[in-house]
């Protein structure tokens, strides 16, 4: 006998990425973050539980209306979006690469760099 919690579930987590909004969000998501829809797609079933992956397209558009509106390079990098929103990223590893992002802005860097730099420590975070 096969309890429920033993079973791989990874066919219905990819069924659920492949719906129509769902890719929607997947695309939108894999956009901003700089990766392949596919490699992302890996990702968010490795590291999401299928709660999280039914509320995707929701998330993502309530990340995108409500998350980091007060702190431009925040919102810039998503440190919001994809720690509250769309877990990706633990809380610390992010504010780690926020305050390193505004150090480098505050110390001559230019602010498109800097925040370039801090989407690629993302991006690595995400994909690790």
């Amino acid at each position: 006998m096969k309890y429920l919690y033993e079973k791989d579930l990874r066919p219905m987590k990819y069924t659920i990425l492949t719906s129509a909004r769902h890719d929607e969000a997947t695309r939108a998501i894999a956009r901003r973050l700089g990766v392949t829809d596919a490699k992302l797609r890996m990702v968010l079933i490795r590291r999401l539980d299928m709660s999280l992956l039914e509320n995707l397209g929701s998330r993502w558009e309530m990340g995108q209306e409500h998350a980091d509106s007060s702190d431009r390079v925040a919102e810039e990098l998503g440190c919001e979006l994809f720690t509250r929103f769309i877990p990706l990223v633990d809380t610390e590893t992010m504010q780690s690469i926020h305050s390193d992002t505004k150090t480098m802005i505050e110390s001559g860097s230019s602010a498109d760099d800097a925040i370039e730099w801090g989407r690629a420590r993302i991006r690595e975070e995400v994909l690790r």
